[in-house]
């Protein structure tokens, strides 16, 4: 008996498991029978069980290099490392697809163990919902997209992981992403949980809320990755070129964002119901949809896996989850009438609104522009595709108007807002953004695209720091000190303040992304050794190539000194890498040198002998920026995730006036705010459990 066998009937048993908590879950909950919810429980973490018992079958057949196993054969060779060969569990569509079902076992394990903090009436339905969601991916998993199918000859050496996913961002981009796409199953359990029991309050968002910031967290985390990794491996100088794949993962990010600012409406006012049930299943469905043109092999993509019989499956469960969605949810329209109505355009709901309809119209843009292949081949008989140009034409525009959105959000009140405390307000950042702009052109910024994107990205930047520096401040007059000010601030308001963190930071990767794409320079020369080239201040000495060779490989390199301004900077190495069974395929080893904030990007596009090379050099200006901006925005979705700790009693906080996340002295209010209204920044008293 082979470890891929153990793995296939895992798969079996857990199937099993999955049909039978869908079979009991529903009636424990209709007859509120405990013992059965109970034995539900118990199902969805034997199903966990299962799924790592398979995945780790999976994982030894990799180790042990048993090329009995199709995917093993298929997926790895002798020579390829140890790390590398266990990353090849989820390199292939059969692996990758076993591994979002473990991914899915395991959250729901998690949201198991964690269901006591969750409504009783919601629990069953969620779990049904998630064990419906993993029997359709096992029967997939055991039908057509087996990874424990064995050959009838056993082949002495496999052929190898594809050359493009030998690179370091493979150990933890392609899970990161997968696991994104998987997230967003658990908030969409909770949505169909709630429309089923009729349970549309507050309760099932309250619920939902750090469910979906994980997901989003996790999502942003595989995007920035992915775009790092198509830097440092694709060779063409950029992070981001719109592919139908890259496409297919920011949808549902779009989406998760647009719900996180809308279900603070909702919360707060009672507005915004059908919307936010909307972007739930919306994120959900938008997933499913990526995975499924990744899979079909419908849309061309570097990403995507070649044509299968698997995409069908996916475009019928798509199917299914539109149709199941779309019923409950007429069926429970007429309990999702909102509670209030707008007071204001001019306030934070209202920048909120703006903030999804901006999100969301990116999201339709580029989803169009993903699919129109696919519209105008069925309409046209002849495929057309869209590039950059068109999501930089259409999106660009969107994103602006959004980041200046988030700069106005924090100083708007909600209900309405006065203009004379809205432009008292808006003074500080709004001065920092026009002597931006009065600055940039004299510093030879001519593009008038990028200075309004720089001019955009001050003011939200100050409108920002104003409210951290108000906060701080009046935290300082009593008695703290300012880093120990901030620190209580975020500590006490994780949620806002995690936010506005998010915020900067994409505020920052949107400085990067400008910079990086209106003065970029771009160079090809091919040199002798001896000979020089000079890229916007840089100089580029070349001496020669060399070739080396390691197990399984065959490595080219050029050999190259690097000066800016007549400042050596050191030896650059930029070469091609061809792997055993690859020949045809070479990889790029890029060297990426960062100078302040700018990348030297040099790239070996071709070489005769030993002593001629074609150098590619690209200078990327900024885009350090955009990792750091990525890691910001990391940071502030795991500040807003982390749970506060629980307090004992219910306590009233009000805020100092002006000041959100500041709690007032005791005594009268220093301002008087007119009646309806409050103050810009200040939110409505709240409760403090």
């Amino acid at each position: 008996m082979h470890f891929s066998d153990l793995g296939f009937i895992a798969l079996i048993l857990g199937l099993g498991c999955a049909v039978y908590t869908g079979c009991v879950a529903v009636p424990g909950a209709q007859r509120k029978n405990t013992r059965l919810v109970a034995s539900a429980k118990r199902g969805v973490l034997a199903v966990a069980f299962f799924l790592v018992l398979a995945s780790a079958a999976l994982v030894v057949s990799f180790l042990s290099h048993d090329f009995g196993v199709s995917y093993v054969a298929q997926h790895s060779n002798l020579a390829m490392p140890w790390y590398f060969t266990t990353a090849a569990f989820y390199g292939g569509q059969e692996g990758s697809l076993l591994y979002w079902a473990l991914m899915l076992s395991a959250f729901s394990a998690i949201f198991v163990l964690t269901a006591r903090w969750v409504a009783p009436v919601l629990a069953p339905y969620v779990m049904v919902t998630l064990m419906a969601i993993e029997t359709f991916l096992l029967i997939v998993l055991i039908t057509v997209s087996n990874p424990f199918a064995r050959l009838s000859v056993v082949p002495p050496d496999g052929v190898g992981l594809n050359p493009l996913l030998m690179d370091p961002g493979m150990l933890i981009h392609p899970p990161l992403l997968l696991m994104g796409y998987m997230s967003f199953s658990i908030p969409f359990a909770f949505a169909v949980a709630a429309m089923i029991t009729g349970k549309l309050d507050s309760a099932w968002l309250r619920s939902i809320r750090r469910w979906m910031l994980a997901s989003w967290s996790i999502q942003t985390a595989g995007l920035i990755l992915g775009a790092w990794w198509a830097y440092h491996v694709l060779g063409w100088g950029g992070y981001w070129g719109w592919d139908p794949v890259e496409n297919a993962a920011l949808l549902p990010w779009l989406t998760a964002t647009a719900f996180l600012h809308s279900t603070m409406v909702q919360e707060r006012r009672g507005m915004l119901k059908v919307w936010n049930l909307v972007l739930v299943v919306a994120s959900f469905t938008l997933a499913i949809f990526g995975t499924f043109e990744v899979r079909s092999g419908i849309i061309s993509s570097v990403h995507s896996f070649a044509y299968s019989d698997i995409g069908v499956y996916f475009l019928v469960f798509l199917v299914i989850i539109i149709v199941v969605s779309t019923g409950l949810f007429l069926y429970r329209l007429p309990k999702l009438r909102p509670e209030q109505e707008f007071d204001s355009v001019v306030s934070r709901e209202g920048i909120f609104l703006l903030n999804n309809l901006l999100l969301v119209g990116i999201a339709f843009a580029t989803l169009w522009g993903t699919i129109f292949p696919l519209i105008s081949a069925a309409l046209r008989r002849e495929t057309m595709t869209v590039g950059p140009p068109f999501y930089e034409s259409v999106n660009g525009p969107i994103f602006i108007v959004l980041i200046l959105a988030m700069g106005v959000g924090p100083l708007l009140a909600w209900r309405r807002t006065s203009s004379r405390a809205l432009w008292h307000n808006l003074a500080v950042p709004a001065l920092a953004a026009a002597l931006c702009a009065a600055v940039l052109p004299l510093a030879g910024v001519r593009d008038i695209w990028a200075n309004v994107g720089f001019a955009v990205c001050t003011f939200t930047a100050g409108a920002i720091f104003y409210e951290l520096w108000r906060g701080m401040l009046v935290r300082h007059r009593h008695g703290e000190a300012y880093p120990l000010a901030l620190y209580m601030l975020i500590k006490r308001y994780r949620q806002r303040y995690g936010g506005y963190i998010v915020h900067l930071g994409l505020v920052m990767l949107a400085v990067g992304v400008i910079g990086s794409h209106f003065f970029q320079v771009q160079q090809v020369n091919t040199l002798k050794a001896g000979q020089q080239m000079h890229v916007a201040g840089y100089t580029l000495n070349y001496i020669g190539n060399i070739e080396e060779t390691g197990p399984g490989t065959d490595t080219v390199k050029s050999i190259v000194q690097l000066w800016k301004d007549n400042q050596y900077q050191g030896f650059i190495y930029p070469g091609r890498i061809f792997y055993q069974n690859f020949g045809n395929q070479p990889a790029s080893q890029i060297s990426i040198t960062t100078v302040g904030l700018t990348d030297v990007y040099v790239l070996l596009a071709d070489w005769n002998g030993a002593s001629e090379a074609t150098i590619r050099v690209f200078i990327n200006p900024l885009t350090s920026l955009v990792w750091y901006g990525g890691a910001l925005m990391l940071i502030g979705g795991v500040i807003c995730w982390w749970p506060e700790r629980r307090r004992k009693g219910i306590q009233v906080n009000s805020e100092m006036p002006g000041i959100p996340g500041v709690a007032a002295p005791l005594g009268p209010p220093a301002t008087t705010v007119e009646q309806g209204e409050k103050q810009v920044g200040q939110d409505d008293k709240e409760i403090v459990v």
